[in-house]
């Protein structure tokens, strides 16, 4: 998640929380907001992003994907376990990383695999920021530790990860000049997902020049959002 607040120091300190599926999320009391679904953190992120993402895509040789903010790294894991035969260049934007004190408590590894994803998720963390990052054969991790707002790139992208905090939250990160900004990164076709299906946040994409689709959501969440590059 992108945060205008330092989440990592003083009232904003995230807090540790299991979710139903047993996999962990954080959780700010400074916007009483959780990073992931209570109902299950590592089900939301497959429902949102891989199902209805990822896998949606055509085959290709090489995909651009751009994250709407790192936060947990749970979607750039999901990415890894679950990509297709193509190369991927994983973009991720966080104005306010997560120390290790978070990252080394977070369960999706033993949850989803084995020692050695752990020493995976781990040098998602660990990767340096502003610079591309060889995390596997035919995984490369760029962080980009910047606001949104200020964030462009001449790369067209052919999925994003919207997944910012809510628009009652930070509406901010949420505009028609923002939407703007990343039709005009995204490949003819692209995807666009997020957990938000509200009225305004379809529109502002349709005027930004994307087809929306309400799909249904992951458990907890009736409905979702797809969108299509025009």
């Amino acid at each position: 998640m992108i945060k205008e607040a330092n989440s990592a120091s003083g009232a904003n300190k995230p807090e540790l929380r299991i979710s139903e599926d047993g996999s962990t999320t954080l959780y700010l009391a400074s916007l009483d907001e959780h990073y992931h679904s209570y109902h299950g953190a590592i089900q939301e992120s497959m429902h949102l992003f891989i199902k209805e993402g990822l896998a949606k895509l055509p085959p290709s040789e090489s995909l651009n994907i751009l994250e709407i903010g790192f936060g947990t790294g749970l979607n750039a894991l999901l990415t890894l376990i679950h990509k297709p035969a193509s190369t991927i260049h994983y973009h991720s934007l966080e104005k306010f990383p997560l120390g290790n004190e978070f990252t080394r408590q977070l369960n999706y590894p033993e949850l989803l695999g084995d020692e050695g994803l752990r020493l995976l998720f781990n040098h998602l963390h660990d990767s340096e920021w502003n610079r591309e990052v060889k995390i596997n054969e035919g995984f490369y991790l760029s962080k980009h530790l910047c606001d949104f707002r200020d964030f462009s790139s001449e790369l067209k992208f052919d999925l994003i990860y919207f997944d910012a905090f809510g628009p009652d939250k930070q509406p901010e990160l949420w505009s028609a000049q923002l939407f703007g900004n990343i039709a005009s990164m995204t490949a003819k076709g692209g995807l666009l997902t997020s957990y938000s299906a509200k009225g305004t946040v379809r529109r502002t994409l349709e005027a930004a020049g994307f087809k929306v689709e309400r799909i249904p959501g992951p458990p907890g969440k009736r409905q979702m959002i797809r969108a299509t590059r025009q």
